[in-house]
Formats: structure tokens, C-alpha cells, sequence
């Protein structure tokens, strides 16, 4: 016996999906393992347009089971009492998925699992490569999956597969209007009052730079459809990541819901032992009260939400510095030659202070041009490490007033940010932001992948080399940058293969450190701090250290010294 089934509380991607499987296992039973959405059961009960052969679990003897196919899940935690099925070495799994892997994965004999908006899409793609004719009806039915599931193509979730099935189903005689219908819920009184809690309850938590909703519900009743209620809520005041816990009987049940990259509510949720994908996600927690599941919520968002922003990611490095004991002079000639306005001051490799351009310049003006820096330096500064969030490092600039904060780790300088860094980070957010909420705005034709583009444009074997040195890297505490003409006639997609990198860090200890590694040869300028890399198959690209350049004389050669990027590029002529 062949039995098709889904999830538990199972929805409109879960029928959809045991529909389409249905075309493809002609022979099979359609049983689902316990309940459903409302809305799903409704549809069950009322329409009169569909009579579907849906078998009672009850009904159906699990020893003749031979074959189990699973569609929109693969988590045996999800499937009831047919989890014991999939245990007996003699049933074959059949799995069609587009949640991403778990632990509690059904070990399957055979399955397909696609990164699309609903699990259906997968089904229909294989339908019509079959060329396995369907009726209107059955079309309607898979394009409720569709819809419900990629939010009405609104879910970033939302794939180019889906658009096609629809379109497909459409074609096929779907009705559009019943979908609209279906998909349009009025919220009942019980959930108008849990949506008037959760609005009511609701706290900003900022959890590693970013803003997540956390907010609860409690009902002596069971309301069904929570998600809505959570959807319901994240539109009224468009929210980019919301997790709400409901108190209903004797269970704990939390919604997540996230619209950015940055939370994954279906890894959040498995850690409740729920289930989902990014973007959508749920789970039920027994014996424990609402104050403690929304404490350890809170926890594991803060153990694993990924940071926008750390400190590392925004600093520059090398920064240029004087010493406590040098005088005045040499602190307003450091900032006047590199054109910077605030410097470190070290005493023994410890940062002990910052000086200004303004404090330096005063002191010039008063004749103290020889006293030691120590005198007039800024004492009173905040820090920051290196593994430290953007909202860290607000907190340093903007509420305490600093404009130069140096990024020190273990009592070392490994870089310094500036208000002007900030603010181009800020300034980044917010635009995009903006643009989330707008339908065409001119900057977003402006923004390009540019690793697609560079996977589109350069064979694999360069595109390898660029990887692998990018990982060294990282690996050397270095950030490696590609710049000049290369990344011109990339944008412009002509081609160019005169490829230059720029470290900041040390370039020659780069270039050296990848003749060991790769085998390649090199040529170097020590005095420039630049290299030139020549791979086994003649491939050549040039390693530069970011740097500034001075001129002592008209004519001379210029001095070079260690410098930032932003430093580096100042110098540079526009390609």
C-alpha cells in the first residue's frame, strides 16, 4: 500500500502538495497524519466543488504500508504516528520538501528538495515534464498551495519556479477568483482579541544590531489560524522580524515571522522543536510556562541572530599614530600629511589617548608646538573590540559624542572607526530600507550583485583563484579588495583580465604566504610594498598594499607608507 501524507496541522501547500503527488503516485491513498488549519479544514468541509478520497488514519493498517510518500515535510516529528512507519527498514520514503535539512529528517530512499516558495512548485515542475494532464479543478487547488504559501508571490521566499507553476496552472484552468476568495480570512472575534494582546504586549528587542518584535497572547480557549493573526499584525505596522508566543491551554504555541536575511525563523523555531522555513515558522511547547519560553526565546535569538554589522567589518586598518612622549609638533604633522583629523596616541603599544587636529592646532597657535602630547591629549575615550556589534559602536560615537573610536583587542590597536564610517554604514541601511517599501526607486537599478556578476563573467579557474585568495585573507586577518580598471569593465561587461588587489594588511607578506600555498612565483617591490603574482598557467595579478604616497621633493619618487583603503583609494586616479 502506497499512502501520500504531510504535516501535522497541515495547510493549503500540504493538501496542494498530497494533490499533485497524487498525479504522480496515480495508485497511492491520501491520509493526513492529524490536523489542520482551519481555513484548510473549512475548505474541506464546505466546498462542493472538489471530493477528495482523503483516508482516516484510523482506517488505515501501518503494517501494509509499503511505500510513504512525503510531501512538504521531511521531519518525522511532524508526521504523527506515521513517524513509526518510516522506522520499519522494509517502507520506502518518497520525500518532495522545500524546508531546509534538520536533524529530525526522515532518512529517505529517494527525494527532491528545492529551494522554492512552496513545496507544490517542485510537484507541478515534475507533472509537466511528464506531460501528466490535470483538471481545472486540481489546478485551482495546487494554485491555493502556491499562493498561500509564497504569500501571494509577496514572500522574498518567492522563487522564478513558482511564478512558473502558476502560470502553468493558469493555463491549466485554475480558477483565480476561488483562490482570492479562499485566501481573503476575516479575522473571528477570538482572534481580533489575541490581535489586540499581541499589539498591546508587543516589545522591540535589538538583538545584535538588528530590531525583532517579540509580543504574547493568552486565551483559556483554543483559537485556531494563529499565523494569521501574526500576518495580521506584521502588515498593520510592517515589521521585518516578529516571534509571538500564544498561552492556549496547556501549550505554548510561537509564531516567527521575518522578512530578513538575518533572522532564520525556521532554525529558530527547530530549536523548539518546531519547523519551517526563513521566513515562516512555528512550533508548540509543552511544560513550560509563557514567561519562560519567552525567556528562552529571547536567548537563543541573541545566541543566533546573525549581526548586521561588527566593528571589524567597518574599521579601518593600519592606523596611523603618534606617541605620547613626541611633541605637539609631530601629532598636527602626522594629521596634516595623511589629512585625518583625529589620531591615537600610544604609550608602550597601549592606546592611552586620542589628539586632535583642533586640539593640536590651538596648541600651535600658543606656541606649545614642543610640549609632549600627553599634555593635551583626550583621555576620557571609549573603545571598542573587534567582535563588537554596530550597536556598540553607536553607543560609543553618537552617545558619548566621540568621533574617533579606536577598535582595540587585548590591549592592542587593530583599527579605528570613524563618525564618517557610521554614518555611511547608517546612511546604507537606511536606503535600503527605503527601497524595501518602494516599488522602483532610481538608486535600486543603480545596485548590482557583483559576485553574480563576476560568476557570469570569469571562468571558474579565475573565479577560484579570486576565492581562495580571499579566504587567505581572512585567514591571515587581512581584507582583500579588487580595484581599478578590473572592476570598472566588470560593470561594464567588457572584458578585462588585468586583475589588481589591494590588502590591507601587509601585501608582500600576502603574496608571499600564497607562493607557499599555491605554488605560484613572485616578483616584488619591496620599496612599494607591491608584488606581482605569476601562476603555473601564466595568470598574473598584481598585489598591492593599501598605502598612501607623499612627495618630499617636486620630481622624487614618492614615500610610501601603510595606509587604510579609504587612504589608498584617495590617491588613486577615477577609472
Amino acid at each position: 500500500m502506497k499512502v501520500i501524507t504531510s504535516h501535522l496541522n497541515a495547510d493549503f501547500d500540504s493538501l496542494s502538495s498530497m494533490v499533485a503527488a497524487k498525479k504522480l503516485y496515480p495508485d497511492a491513498t491520501l491520509v493526513f497524519p492529524g490536523s489542520q488549519e482551519k481555513t484548510l479544514r473549512d475548505f474541506l468541509i464546505h466546498s462542493t466543488l472538489y471530493l477528495f478520497d482523503i483516508a482516516k488514519l484510523r482506517k488505515i493498517d501501518h503494517n501494509s504500508i509499503d511505500m510513504l510518500i512525503l510531501v512538504d515535510t521531511r521531519d518525522k516529528t511532524r508526521i504523527g504516528d506515521l513517524a513509526k512507519v518510516t522506522e520499519n527498514g522494509k517502507v520506502t520514503v518518497h520525500a518532495y520538501d522545500h524546508h531546509p535539512d534538520s536533524e529530525n529528517d526522515v532518512k529517505a530512499d529517494f527525494q527532491i528538495v528545492r529551494n522554492v516558495g512552496a513545496t507544490v512548485t517542485i510537484l507541478i515542475s515534475l507533472i509537466r515534464e511528464r506531460a501528466i494532464p490535470i483538471t481545472p479543478e486540481e489546478a485551482t487547488v495546487m494554485m491555493l498551495g502556491i499562493y498561500e504559501e509564497t504569500g501571494s508571490f509577496r514572500f522574498s521566499s518567492t522563487t522564478v519556479e513558482d511564478f512558473e507553476a502558476a502560470s502553468y496552472l493558469l493555463s491549466q484552468g485554475a480558477n483565480i477568483n476561488l483562490v482570492s476568495d479562499m485566501l481573503v480570512r476575516e479575522l473571528t472575534p477570538e482572534q481580533v482579541f489575541l490581535l489586540n494582546d499581541i499589539i498591546k504586549n508587543a516589545t522591540v528587542y535589538s538583538i545584535n544590531g538588528i530590531d525583532i518584535v517579540i509580543t504574547e497572547g493568552s486565551t483559556e480557549q483554543y483559537v485556531g489560524d494563529l499565523a494569521v493573526i501574526v500576518h495580521k499584525y506584521r502588515d498593520m505596522e510592517n515589521i521585518n522580524a516578529v516571534f509571538a508566543l500564544f498561552r492556549m491551554e496547556d501549550r505554548i504555541h510561537i509564531i516567527g515571522r521575518s522578512r530578513i536575511p538575518e533572522v532564520d525563523s525556521g532554525y529558530i523555531m527547530s530549536l523548539f522543536g518546531g519547523g519551517g522555513h526563513k521566513v515562516a515558522a512555528s512550533s508548540t511547547v509543552k511544560e513550560m510556562t509563557l514567561p519562560e519560553a519567552k525567556e528562552k526565546l529571547i536567548e537563543i535569538l541573541r545566541n543566533n541572530v546573525k549581526p548586521l554589522w561588527k566593528a571589524k567589518d567597518i574599521m579601518f586598518f593600519p592606523v596611523k599614530t603618534v606617541d605620547s612622549q613626541s611633541p605637539i609638533s609631530e601629532a598636527l604633522n602626522v594629521l596634516t600629511k595623511y589629512n585625518i583629523n583625529a589620531v591615537p596616541v600610544l604609550a608602550k603599544d597601549r592606546v592611552v589617548g586620542v589628539i586632535t587636529r583642533q586640539v593640536a592646532a590651538k596648541a600651535l597657535f600658543h606656541k606649545l608646538q614642543n610640549q609632549p602630547i600627553d599634555d593635551y591629549m583626550f583621555t576620557e575615550f571609549q573603545t571598542v573590540s573587534p567582535e563588537d556589534s554596530i550597536e556598540a559602536v553607536k553607543e560609543k560615537i553618537i552617545g558619548n559624542n566621540q568621533r574617533f573610536l579606536p577598535v582595540v583587542l587585548n590591549n592592542e590597536l587593530k583599527g579605528a572607526i570613524t563618525r564618517t564610517d557610521l554614518l555611511r554604514v547608517l546612511e546604507d541601511e537606511i536606503a535600503k530600507t527605503v527601497l524595501e517599501k518602494l516599488e522602483f526607486h532610481e538608486k535600486y537599478v543603480q545596485r548590482k550583485n557583483v559576485r553574480k556578476l563576476m560568476e557570469e563573467r570569469l571562468d571558474d579557474t579565475t573565479m577560484k583563484k579570486l576565492t581562495d585568495m580571499g579566504d587567505l585573507a581572512d585567514e591571515m586577518g587581512f581584507h582583500a579588495h579588487l580595484v581599478g580598471g578590473f572592476v570598472r569593465d566588470l560593470l561594464l561587461r567588457i572584458d578585462n583580465f588585468d586583475i589588481d588587489i589591494v590588502i590591507e594588511g601587509d601585501g608582500i607578506a600576502f603574496a608571499e604566504e600564497m607562493v607557499k600555498r599555491f605554488h605560484t612565483r613572485m616578483r616584488s617591490h619591496r620599496e612599494f610594498s607591491t608584488a606581482k603574482l605569476l601562476f603555473p598557467d601564466g595568470f598574473k595579478i598584481d598585489i598591492a598594499t593599501a598605502r598612501l604616497e607623499y612627495y618630499r621633493a617636486p620630481a622624487a619618487l614618492p614615500t610610501v607608507e601603510h595606509g587604510s583603503l579609504k587612504l589608498d583609494l584617495h590617491r588613486r586616479d577615477f577609472t
